[in-house]
């Protein structure tokens, strides 16, 4: 069935374009996202608030190993501001075959240059009111980076519709849920009080959309979702990559903006990230990590008042971070 697959891909975008498609061609030079605008620091002494951050050094990654952060926001349809709620940072390796993720606690403390300290997930809003929705996602995207320490090619950003719509677009997806779920704030009015139950469930795209938004019902709260929101991506990856998905990629890759607020990939990225994975078992060839830190009430400077934020446990950040370069 592969075969037919690349024969089908073959037909569409004819030899040359794609060879030029296939993934160590066409990631050799993969772009870094640079010149942050966000600066990190577990620092928490309100005497050094007013201190400069000195910005990482984040060194290029090899040829053909990409860092991708996939951004979920919670801007809804018309709006052009949104708080990063979840994000999920993919390592792809082509030349050695191994694949990374992690999720990253939304409410992480970092420093946002020119305001102070505040949750990761406003460093997105704000920076989107003050210079526009470009910057705004590329302030999110550094923020991580600087974060994380290390650099990031691509970021594909997407809300709530555009997930409903991607996993419409796939028809169904099978979702391994860990714990009953208990909807107390869905994004659907009429699904308050509903359970998804623990267990292999077959869901469409609003009720995957319900699943990766609730916390507030979660034991763990975020931590719990971020487990969610991974489960999620496993069940969307091992739908995609199915044969029948794959052949349709060229079609998906044109109807992109369906599913996207915004990204820095080309449709022939996608497309070529698609033919990247196309052998990928999600169950077995993926490795899923999970940041977890101190929950502490803390002074937040844009919001001017003390709330929960988490701050990381730098040793396990690292330890995590050494399979992300």
């Amino acid at each position: 069935m592969s075969s037919l697959v690349v024969l089908i891909v073959l037909f569409g975008f004819g030899f040359y374009e794609f060879q030029k498609l296939q993934p160590k061609n066409h990631f050799k030079n993969a772009p870094t996202i640079s010149a942050p605008t966000t600066s990190q620091s577990t620092r928490t002494s309100s005497t050094e608030e007013n201190s400069t951050d000195q910005l990482k050094d984040i060194p290029k990654l090899k040829e053909n190993v990409l860092n991708i952060l996939l951004i979920g926001s919670d801007e809804r349809k018309g709006k052009n501001l949104g708080h990063s709620d979840s994000m999920i940072l993919v390592h792809i390796d082509l030349n050695n075959h191994q694949y990374n993720t992690v999720s990253i606690p939304r409410d992480t403390r970092v420093h946002l240059d020119g305001y102070g300290y505040t949750k990761l997930t406003s460093v997105q809003y704000i920076k989107q009111a003050t210079s526009g929705a470009k910057i705004g996602i590329e302030a999110a995207v550094n923020a991580v980076s600087q974060l994380t320490g290390v650099p990031i090619n691509y970021y594909v950003e997407t809300n709530y519709e555009g997930l409903q719509s991607m996993v419409d677009a796939l028809g169904t997806i099978d979702v391994d849920v860990p714990f009953d779920v208990e909807l107390t704030h869905p994004w659907y009015k009429e699904n308050k009080d509903k359970v998804i139950k623990k267990g292999t469930q077959t869901l469409d795209g609003e009720m995957t959309t319900e699943l990766v938004h609730e916390r507030y019902s979660l034991k763990r709260v975020d931590f719990d979702r971020q487990l969610l929101q991974e489960k999620v991506l496993i069940g969307i990856a091992k739908s995609a990559v199915q044969p029948s998905h794959l052949t349709k990629l060229p079609k998906l890759a044109s109807t992109i903006s369906d599913f996207l607020i915004a990204s820095n990939m080309s449709k022939t990225d996608i497309v070529s990230l698609g033919l990247a994975l196309k052998d990928v078992n999600p169950d077995q060839d993926v490795k899923y990590y999970q940041l977890e830190g101190q929950s502490e009430s803390l002074y937040d400077d844009i919001l001017q008042n003390n709330n929960s934020q988490i701050v990381l446990n730098e040793e396990e950040l690292q330890e995590v971070m050494k399979h992300f370069k």
